[in-house]
C-alpha cells in the first residue's frame, strides 16, 4: 500500500501543466525520432539533455524518458510501411511488417504495433511500479559469467529463425561477429581488423549497416522488380479487426514478458528482446507457415517486447544506478548532472520524484496510443505513393540518416556498399538476420567474455561454477541439437514432398 500511495501522489504531480507538457513534449520528439532512420533516442537525448538546463529535474527526466520510449513506438512506422526499421530493435517487425504492406494490410498492421507497444509498455511500467526492489536485486546475480551465457543462448535460438538454412545462418552469423570486432579493441586498446585503413578505426555503424540492408537494397529490389507502389490495392481499415486482435492477444503477452524480465540485465538491449520474442512466438504459433510472409503476431511479438524492455530498463537504473542501454546511459548522466544520484536511496530521499516519473510514464504511454492510432491512417498512405517517387525519397533520408550518426561521409559509404551485398544476399536467399544480431551481440560477447577471463584469472570452468551460467549453456545445448534435427527433417520432408511431385509427374506421363 506504500508504493500505491506513492504512485498516486506521482499521478498528482504527473498532472501538473508543465509535467504533462513535458510528457507530450518527450513522447512527440520520440515517434519522430524512431520513425527517421539514423536520429536515435540516443543521440536525441544527448543533444537534447544541456537544453533541459532551464528546467527542473523532474520535468527534464519526464521529457527525456518520453523521447526514449516514445521512439520505440515510432521504430515500427518506416519497418512496416518501408521494410524501413528506425531502430535495430525493429529489425524483426519488418519481417512481417512489409508483407502486410504489400498485401494492403498496412494500416492494421500499424494499429497492432500501436496496440501492443501500449499495453506491453504499460505492464512494464505496473512491474517498474510492484516489482522494482526484488527484480533489481536478482538482476544483480548476473555476472559477466551469466551474461555470455544467455548471449550465446541468443545466437544459437537466433539460428531457429531462418528455417533449413542453418549452414548459411551460421556463416552469416559469425560474418557479423567479425564486422562487429573492426576498430579500436574495447579491453585491448588496439585497432583490429583495420586492413591499415584509418576510417576503419572507428568501426563500422549499425544504422549504416541497418540502412543498407534493409532500405537501400528494398530500392534496388523494386527497380528491378519495376515496383509501382508498395501496396497498388486498398489499405484497408486502419485499425485492427476482431480476429487480428485475437491472434495478437498471446504474442503480446509473450513478447511482453519475455521484453520485460530480459530488459532487466544490463546490456540486453531492445533488439536483443524483440527477436528472442519473434522467434519464441514463432515457435508455439499454430500460423508458423505464415511467418515471414505476413503474420500479424510477427507485428505484435517484437514491438511488444521492445516497449516492455524499454520500461524495464529503469528499474536498474533507478534502483542500482546500472544502465540496461545507449539511451539510459545518457539518461543516467542526466540524472547525475542534477544531483539525483541513482541508487536504493533515491527511492527514500527523492520519492516524490521517482514516483512522479514513473506516474508520468503511464500518462505517456496513452499519449502515444492517442497520438499514433489516428495517424495510421496518414502513414499507410505512404503504400499508395508511386514508387518512382518514393524510391527517391527513401534514399535521401537513407543518406541523411547514415551521415548524422557520426557526421561522417564514411558512413554513407558503408551504407551503400551493404546495400549492394544486401540486394544480393536476398537475391540469393541468404539470410540477413544472423547477420545483425551477431553485429549487436559481437562487442557485448566480447566484453562479458574478458570480464569472466578476468574474474576467473583465465580459467574457462568459470562458466559450469555458477548454476545460472550453467542453465543457459545447457539450453544453449539443447536447442542446438534441436536445431539440427529440425534441419534435418525439414530437408527430408522437402526430398520426399519432391518425390512424390516426380512420380505423379510420371505417372501422368
Amino acid at each position: 500500500m506504500s508504493n500505491l500511495s506513492m504512485l498516486l501522489d506521482g499521478f498528482g504531480h504527473a498532472f501538473t501543466p508543465m509535467n504533462l507538457l513535458m510528457a507530450a513534449i518527450g513522447v512527440l520528439v520520440g515517434t519522430f525520432v524512431g520513425v527517421l532512420p539514423g536520429l536515435g533516442p540516443t543521440s536525441s537525448i544527448a543533444i537534447l539533455l544541456p537544453v533541459t538546463a532551464v528546467l527542473e529535474p523532474t520535468q527534464a527526466i519526464i521529457m527525456l524518458a518520453g523521447i526514449y520510449y516514445g521512439a520505440m513506438y515510432g521504430g515500427s512506422t518506416t519497418a512496416i510501411l518501408l521494410n524501413i526499421p528506425g531502430e535495430a530493435s525493429s529489425v524483426p517487425t519488418c519481417l512481417d511488417g512489409y508483407p502486410l504492406a504489400r498485401q494492403g494490410r498496412g494500416g492494421p498492421a500499424l494499429g497492432i504495433a500501436a496496440i501492443a507497444s501500449f499495453i506491453a509498455g504499460v505492464l512494464g511500467v505496473i512491474g517498474l511500479v510492484l516489482f522494482a526492489p526484488v527484480l533489481a536485486n536478482q538482476a544483480l546475480r548476473f555476472g559477466p559469467p551469466e551474461m555470455f551465457s544467455v548471449l550465446l543462448l541468443t545466437l544459437v535460438i537466433m539460428m531457429g529463425m531462418t528455417g533449413g538454412r542453418f549452414v548459411k545462418s551460421a556463416i552469416m552469423g559469425l560474418m557479423g561477429i567479425a564486422l562487429s570486432l573492426m576498430g579500436l579493441g574495447a579491453n585491448s586498446g588496439l585497432y583490429r581488423f583495420t586492413l591499415g585503413w584509418s576510417p576503419l578505426e572507428g568501426g563500422l555503424d549499425m544504422v549504416s549497416i541497418l540502412i543498407g540492408l534493409f532500405s537501400i537494397a528494398e530500392v534496388m529490389r523494386g527497380l528491378s522488380e519495376k515496383k509501382t507502389a508498395i501496396s497498388s490495392g486498398n489499405i484497408g481499415s486502419v485499425y485492427p479487426g476482431r480476429e487480428d486482435l485475437k491472434q495478437s492477444a498471446s504474442s503480446i503477452a509473450a513478447g511482453g514478458i519475455i521484453g520485460f524480465f530480459m530488459g532487466l540485465l544490463p546490456g540486453c538491449s531492445a533488439a536483443v528482446t524483440s527477436f528472442l520474442s519473434y522467434d519464441f512466438v514463432k515457435r508455439i504459433s499454430r500460423r508458423r507457415h505464415l511467418f515471414g510472409k505476413g503474420a500479424i503476431e510477427g507485428v505484435a511479438a517484437p514491438e511488444a517486447a521492445n516497449n516492455a524492455t524499454s520500461s524495464a530498463g529503469f528499474i536498474p537504473l533507478f534502483a542500482l544506478g546500472i544502465p540496461s542501454s545507449p539511451p539510459l546511459a545518457v539518461l543516467l548522466a542526466g540524472l547525475m548532472i542534477y544531483g539525483l544520484t541513482p541508487g536504493p536511496m533515491l527511492f527514500e530521499q527523492k520519492g516524490s520524484f521517482v514516483w512522479t516519473v514513473i506516474a508520468s510514464m503511464f500518462i505517456g504511454n496513452v499519449m502515444l496510443l492517442v497520438l499514433n492510432l489516428p495517424l495510421v491512417g496518414i502513414w499507410a498512405k505512404l503504400t499508395r505513393v508511386p514508387f518512382s517517387i518514393l524510391a527517391p525519397v527513401i534514399l535521401l533520408l537513407s543518406m541523411v540518416g547514415a551521415y548524422t550518426v557520426r557526421n561522417n561521409l564514411f558512413d554513407v559509404q558503408v551504407a551503400i556498399a551493404f546495400g549492394i551485398t544486401g540486394y544480393y544476399l536476398q537475391k540469393h536467399n541468404w539470410p540477413i538476420m544472423p547477420l545483425i544480431l551477431c553485429f549487436i551481440l559481437g562487442p557485448l560477447m566480447e566484453q562479458s567474455f574478458s570480464q569472466s577471463m578476468a574474474i576467473s584469472g583465465g580459467s574457462l570452468g568459470i562458466f559450469v561454477q555458477r548454476g545460472l551460467s550453467v542453465a543457459f549453456i545447457i539450453a544453449a545445448a539443447v536447442m542446438l541439437v534441436f536445431s539440427l534435427y529440425m534441419v534435418r527433417r525439414t530437408k527430408k520432408r522437402i526430398r520426399e514432398e519432391r518425390g512424390d511431385s516426380l512420380s505423379i509427374v510420371n505417372a501422368e506421363a
